[in-house]
């Protein structure tokens, strides 16, 4: 079961009218990286882009792990009425979405986890939260000089200006909006997955072509949990499936939709 004793607000944009999306974003992202994507899904259905703690404009906890979000993510369906969603959620958002679909699968009526499995791994975004935390922004006044800074930790172009999205103008200066403390406190929590249970719903697993995060070593750890699973691999797309390759990305879960009952 989930706590909802310490859960925060979640922030969120909405598109479209129809059955419920809720759509969960990555580490260092936000609802408004999906907005492309939503606007596509909210030709059939009402579309919610969630923010998750310590991202975007939701609130921030010194906390942070897959039940304690999952725990946020019914409390925000719970405020906003939402009994039963189809859940897309990508890599931190993936594990979230899984949780919350092992803990009380009744909330979800399908579920698509992007370029995530249920297993831990010993690398990925958590590893540039020290470079980030580490830039000084006293005396900042262009992005692009955080940019140079972190260009030496942070060789790829793409991923630095990813995470420079999470770099807002205050004042005169700029800070960072995603929980960079939290993001360290936590990091051993979120490196991790432990979970319980099975989802018996129908669930869609995207990996991306150049991404090494689903392989097939892993396919035994999501078929005990999700015994209905589907494994599709979208070629030529890296971690960040729905950025690299949109239209196949919106192909292949409305495709699974249907195949769902789930339009």
């Amino acid at each position: 079961m989930l706590d909802d004793h310490d859960t925060v607000p979640l922030s969120f944009d909405t598109y479209g009218d129809g059955p419920p999306l809720v759509v969960l974003h990555g580490l260092f992202g936000s609802a408004r990286n999906w907005r492309t994507v939503c606007l596509r899904f909210a030709e059939d259905h009402s579309v919610y882009a969630v923010n998750l703690r310590d991202h975007g404009a939701s609130g921030w906890s010194s906390a942070m792990s897959y039940p304690a979000m999952a725990a946020d993510l019914r409390a925000w369906m719970e405020q906003e009425g939402v009994d039963s969603a189809v859940l897309i959620g990508h890599s931190l958002g993936g594990k979230t979405a899984m949780t919350l679909a092992l803990a009380e699968p009744e909330r979800v009526a399908a579920l698509v986890v992007v370029d995530i499995a249920p297993v831990p791994y010993r690398e990925g975004m958590l590893d540039y939260v020290d470079a980030v935390a580490d830039v000084v922004l006293d005396g900042v006044t262009r992005r692009a000089e955080v940019d140079e800074d972190l260009s030496g930790l942070i060789p790829d172009p793409v991923t630095r200006g990813f995470i420079l999205q999470n770099l807002v103008r205050e004042g005169d200066g700029f800070r960072w909006r995603v929980n960079l403390d939290a993001l360290r406190g936590s990091a051993s929590a979120l490196t991790d997955f432990r979970a319980e249970g099975t989802y018996l719903g129908p669930t869609l697993f995207i990996a991306g072509g150049r991404s090494q995060y689903i392989t097939a070593e892993y396919r035994p750890a999501i078929l005990s949990l999700f015994p209905k699973a589907e494994i599709y691999t979208i070629p030529h797309a890296g971690h960040r499936v729905h950025a690299d390759q949109p239209e196949a990305f919106v192909t292949a879960v409305r495709s699974f939709l249907r195949r769902a009952g789930r339009p």
